[in-house]
């Protein structure tokens, strides 16, 4: 599950791959051409590059995996540069000059009443680096594929080893808010990975697009965990209907929010799930979670006693009058928390709804114990020692007992965060900077226990 969105300011941006525009000739102003900087938010520094023409000018941010977005309300000139990002919360702007003493444009960056310094050198803002990043050619094949679950159109990839099958496969569910069918965030894509490494291994894998991304319609926010659970049958039943797919090995691998839908789907009778695993998949309430999760992270970013108290009172509340599906008077108890803290500290409205939904009312709803106890597949749960969205403090006993009497392993792995990287304390602020996708020794793991148990076609 994604932190941030209660307890932090996140800085929202949209990126954009440089548009190239560099040329053999003096550009005709000198801010004109390519430039890369980095904005020096709390933390890590957030790496950008604007590249301005004659037309306008955009913006690259390479950790958001975005392309191509024009900024708005650009100004070049050397004594005053200043863009937009459109359309983004929080009014995000810059305003500076060109500074012809050191080549650089000067200034700052501004979004939601925050102010963070942003110097810019000419140049194109370099790539992220992602050693584990497959790339084409494949030794499998690899399929764009769709289908429906009621009036919604399903869109992903599936990817299958050479040769007619049939092969045992794996559907990825991805974690929460929307996800693309990588399942990418800070310029890493942990599902296109583990296609990679399971369809090498000789599984079938299937990645799809969340609700309201990519190709498949509907509306996350308005979708139920019922909803979101007949998403994940119907993958289920798509894939068990191919003639290239083994359709009694057919299981499931939800990574965080994606570790409450396999086991939901996997539980209900006749479900065809042969087996379910569980990366940094909860063992208790969404609430519960969620609670837990804002007191370890503030903690773990120098927050005092009273502020922790203070935050976990207020998402205490929220939470428990939105778990009931009370929307209105969750909204209220917003309103009022937001009016109790500082200005600069204030969520806008919209930041305040996009948390206050049908979505997130039912994902704090759900208790996932009936379901784990109902298991009668193999079972793989792991987690990362240094895991601050689902600590495995909260979650890993519970996932042990109520899958006692089952085939199921629970381990934790020392040293390794949210996304199963090494990491050095956890923090969601880490996960750009760390080149690793996955740990090795946890993709090592996933494709033993599958072989163990499923092993694919000689």
């Amino acid at each position: 599950m994604r932190s941030g969105r209660l307890i932090a300011l996140v800085l929202f941006v949209v990126a954009a791959v440089v548009a190239g525009c560099s040329s053999d000739s003096e550009p005709s102003e000198p801010t004109m051409g390519e430039w890369h900087g980095g904005i020096q938010t709390p933390g890590t520094p957030l790496d950008i590059g604007v590249t301005f023409t004659s037309d306008g000018a955009t913006i690259d941010i390479p950790v958001q995996g975005l392309a191509a977005a024009p900024l708005k309300d650009v100004r070049s000139e050397p004594d005053d540069v200043h863009w937009a990002i459109a359309d983004v919360p929080g009014d995000p702007k810059f305003k500076g000059r060109f500074d012809s003493a050191s080549d650089t444009i000067i200034g700052d960056f501004t979004q939601a009443g925050q102010s963070f310094p942003l110097t810019l050198e000419r140049g194109r803002v370099a790539p992220i680096a992602r050693p584990q990043e497959p790339k084409p050619p494949y030794p499998y094949r690899s399929e764009d594929v769709s289908y429906r679950n009621g009036e919604v159109t399903i869109a992903g990839t599936l990817t299958a080893p050479q040769g007619s099958g049939p092969f045992p496969a794996v559907l990825l569910i991805s974690g929460s808010g929307p996800q693309d069918r990588n399942e990418e965030l800070m310029g890493h894509k942990p599902f296109l990975l583990l296609a990679d490494t399971l369809t090498r291994a000789g599984y079938a894998v299937l990645r799809v697009d969340d609700r309201g991304v990519g190709g498949t319609g509907g509306k996350l926010d308005e979708a139920t965990y019922d909803d979101l659970t007949a998403d994940v049958a119907a993958g289920v039943g798509f894939l068990r209907a191919r003639a290239d797919i083994d359709r009694d090995r057919v299981g499931l691998l939800g990574h965080s929010e994606g570790g409450y839908l396999a086991p939901r789907t996997a539980a209900r009778p006749d479900s065809g799930v042969a087996f379910v695993i569980s990366m940094a998949g909860p063992g208790v309430s969404g609430r519960d979670v969620l609670i837990e999760q804002n007191r370890v992270i503030l903690t773990a970013g120098g927050a005092t006693p009273e502020e922790v108290d203070a935050q976990v009172r207020y998402v205490t509340e929220w939470t428990e009058v939105l778990a009931r599906g009370d929307l209105a008077g969750a909204k209220q108890v917003q309103l009022r928390h937001n009016e109790s803290v500082p200005a600069e500290q204030r969520q806008s409205e919209a930041a305040l709804d996009a948390v206050n939904t049908k979505y997130m009312a039912s994902f704090l709803g759900y208790d996932p114990a009936p379901d784990l106890s109902a298991l009668r597949v193999p079972v793989f749960a792991f987690f990362g020692d240094k895991d601050v969205q689902v600590p495995p403090a909260q979650s890993a006993e519970p996932m042990r007992a109520l899958l006692a009497g089952t085939d199921s392993t629970v381990k934790i792995y020392p040293g390794l965060n949210h996304l199963m990287q090494p990491a050095p304390t956890g923090q969601v602020t880490e996960y750009v900077t760390i080149e690793t996708t996955i740990a090795p020794e946890v993709l090592t793991d996933v494709t033993a226990w599958l072989t163990q148990r499923f092993p694919p076609k000689k």
